[in-house]
Parts: C-alpha cells; structure tokens; sequence
C-alpha cells in the first residue's frame, strides 16, 4: 500500500469528484445485457436483481424494488415500504467471467426517498462526510483470506485440493500451483478491472488462500471486497469447489482474517507520514492519535470486527497445525509485528489485524473510522509499543462479550448510528441472539463429554 500522493478528493457524499459516468449509456457501449444491482445487508449477505438493459434507465432513475424485510439484517418489518435501491455507477463494473454481457453496479437503499440508514454502505458514506466536513478522506486497503472446500453428502467439511496436506502449507509452491488456473481467473479479472492485483498466495493453513489488490479510498475498497467475494465463490463453485470466509473452518488450522491497512488523507496529501525520520515507527501525531482511538475502542470494534460466534474461534485460538494462529489476543500495537492488534509496517499506515472474513467491510470501516477520528479529536496518546505501554485489555472472548463491549461505547454505537438512529441496538440485538441460538444448541462435544459422564 505505496502512498503517492495521486489520492482524489472527494464530495460530502464519500464520491470521487470525476463527474459521476453515465451508467446507461457505459452499460450499452460495453455491450452488457443485465447488470446485477447489488447491496448487502449488514451481516454481509449479498442481495441483488438482475436488471435488462432495456430497464437501466428506469434503474439509474427510480431504482429497483425490495421487500425489506425478505432481505434480512436491514432493520425492517413485513409492513414496511420497500426498499428502493439507487445504484452508485462509480461502481459500474463488468463481469465476463461471470457471464459475458453481466456488469454489477452497487447500490444505496432507500426507503420513500431517503437513503435508509440500517443499509451498510449509507452507514459508511455517512462517516466519510462526517470526515470530508474536517477535510479528512479514509484510504483503506483489505486482505481478503479464504477456505477452498467441499461439503460431502455427509456434512462433513473437507479441502478440496485432497493433496493439501502438509503440515507447513504457507506459501507452498505445490498448493499454489495446484489451485493456478482459479487463483489466475481471479487474478486476470481483478487487474481487467483496474484493481492492481499484485500477489495470490497460499496461506498459513491448508486450504487457504489470499489475493491481493490495491488500496483506495475507503468506500471503493468496501465495494471491492463486496465484489470479491462474490466473483472469488462464484468461480469456485464453477470448478465444484466452495470458497468460504468463515473464520474458524477448521479447529486445528489458522483462520481466515480481513486485515484492514488505514491511513488518513487530507486535500490529496498523506497525514500518516511524519517526515521525521527519528519519529516512533515513522508515523506523525495524527497517525499516533488515531491509533490510539482504535485501541481505546478495541473491545467494542470486535463486535463489527469479528461480527460471528466462530470468529472468536481464531481469536481465542492458543495453537494451531502450523505453530501460529497469525490472530491477536490483546489490544497492542508494535512494528512490523505480526502479532499485535495493530501492526505498523511503515510510516505510511497501520494494519488492523482484528477482523476477519465475517466482517462485513462498510460497517467494519465504518466502526474503525469513528475510533480513530475519536483519538484525532481527543488528542489520545496510545504510550509505549507492545507490553510496554498502558496496560490494554484482552479482547473479548466471544461474541457476547464484543457485544456487550459495543454497547458499552458510545463511540462506536454512534459511528453504527451515523446515518440514523437504532442501529447500533437493532445490530447488537441480532448479534446477542445469534450466540444464544448457537449456546442453545447441542452438538458432539457435548455427547462426548456429558453422555456417560455422571
């Protein structure tokens, strides 16, 4: 994540100031037959309708339709209004290698005209006018790790490259190779569509992948991850296989992470570099003070961070196959340390090791950035690097800790809450009853431990 200096400014709205394209008349000139017009909802699951051609200009002016409450996690009822859908055509972006003639374009709900404030995206575009009103601008960079696996006939979960089975399988030539002509198609299509992918890797567990892009500004970058992992699973299931972002897969294997590369701009210059050389890690004041905000809001970031019972399965994890679970336990920060909570590679930005493949990347910036705005704005002090500084807390240990943490801050309840009230509740709410409903259940271990026991 190299800064150059060639950052755009952008409108209140969180837009580049470019003159928004015309979406129809792009869609026509590429030649595409539908165009997926695509939102997801706030745990992240992807919804779209595939609109004709002959109806985008009726999409670009009225937007398509939703039952609100048939979607999922968007804060509404049966009786609602629908939900009308406007779709950004920054976002415009072809998929032949989905299908030739497909484009998707993301979109912004709204409910009888207004943006409604329970969709991601609408959250996120909030806190970046909130930053533009300062003059700020968020850039972001995202680490997108997955599973490639089967399910058979017997629910029972397994890789699908069978040959994948060493016990050291990070950056293993053989797996990579294995897997090249998906991991290619990925590839190919993310540099087609101007992305900069610059690395696919194999990852520290079996199975496990990573592909890499470039970093933008924070509601492109959003949208991006939204977009890989909808092209990343469709081209796997083309092949029989199922990428998964699941955190936790696997006990005994490394988990899935989104690590999160951050750094603040203002009127197209970088604030992260100090441009003093004896400076701790390089970093200026602004960088230390934002730092310290996404440390002072650790435990209540973990609930958007890491938003599933399972991923406290990688963040609890003490061992793993390969001696590492590459997943932070306690909010620190250090250097180039992959350990830490917060990782400082350069002076250029700070690395978020804290989410995972769960997080749903609108909400996830969204959160982050409240935090680290609250540090600038407070003038925090994050102290001494790793063991050294104050001593911060462990993070939560389950979900219903990093919920009830969420609900314990007022900072990151109202960065939720940004574009409206209830949010953050309606948020917390579906989150408390997700553990429950999973602590309610009854599995193996419990037969194994309980059945004849007493």
């Amino acid at each position: 994540m190299t800064i150059d200096g060639s950052a755009p400014l952008t409108d209140p709205n969180g837009a580049a100031t470019p003159a928004q394209p015309d979406l129809a008349a792009q869609a026509r000139a590429d030649g595409i037959r539908f165009i997926l017009a695509m939102f997801v909802d706030l745990v992240g699951k992807p919804c779209a309708k595939l609109v004709p051609i002959e109806a985008v200009d009726a999409l670009v002016t009225d937007g398509v339709g939703f039952a609100g409450y048939a979607v999922g996690a968007i804060g509404q009822q049966p009786s609602d209004p629908d939900l009308m859908v406007i779709p950004d055509p920054a976002s415009y972006t072809p998929l032949p290698w989905v299908k030739e003639g497909l484009a998707l374009v993301h979109c912004d709900p709204h409910v009888e005209g207004r943006p409604w404030h329970y969709a991601p995206r609408v959250i996120l575009k909030a806190l970046l006018a909130a930053a533009h009103e300062r003059r700020l601008e968020l850039f972001a960079g995202a680490e997108v790790e997955y599973f490639l696996v089967d399910r058979g006939a017997d629910g029972v979960l397994r890789l699908a490259d069978p040959l994948d089975v060493a016990a050291r399988p990070c950056y293993d030539a053989r797996g990579l190779t294995r897997m090249y002509d998906h991991l290619t198609e990925v590839s190919t299509a993310m540099n087609a569509l101007g992305w900069s992918n610059y690395a696919n890797d194999h990852e520290d567990a079996n199975g496990q992948f990573e592909q890499n892009f470039a970093y933008a500004d924070a509601l492109t970058t959003a949208d991006r991850v939204i977009t890989a992992r909808y092209l990343i699973s469709v081209l796997a299931e083309r092949r029989g296989m199922t990428a998964t972002y699941m955190p936790k897969p696997f006990a005994d294997r490394t988990g899935s992470g989104m690590h999160l590369h951050l750094s603040l701009w203002h009127a197209g210059t970088p604030l992260f570099p100090a441009g003093d050389p004896d400076a701790p890690f390089g970093l200026s004041d602004v960088a230390h003070r934002f730092l310290a905000g996404v440390l002072e809001h650790a435990p209540a970031l973990q609930a958007v961070l890491a938003p599933t019972v399972n991923s406290y399965k990688r963040t609890g994890a003490t061992s793993t196959r390969s001696g590492a679970t590459w997943s932070p336990r306690r909010a620190s920060y250090g250097g180039n340390d992959r350990t830490h909570y917060v990782r400082i590679p350069d002076g250029d930005r700070i690395e978020l090791r804290g989410g995972d493949g769960s997080a749903n990347p609108y909400l996830a910036l969204a959160a982050v950035l409240a935090a680290g705005l609250d540090g600038v704005e407070r003038a925090l002090d994050p102290g001494l690097p790793g063991d050294g500084g104050p001593v911060r807390p462990d993070l939560p240990p389950t979900l219903l800790h990093a919920v009830e943490a969420l609900g314990a801050d007022p900072v990151v309840t109202a960065g939720l809450d940004a574009a409206g009230p209830g949010v953050a509740d309606y948020f917390a709410a579906l989150k408390r009853a997700e553990f429950f409903e999973w602590h309610s259940a009854v599995g193996p271990w419990e037969h194994d431990r309980y059945l004849t026991a007493f």
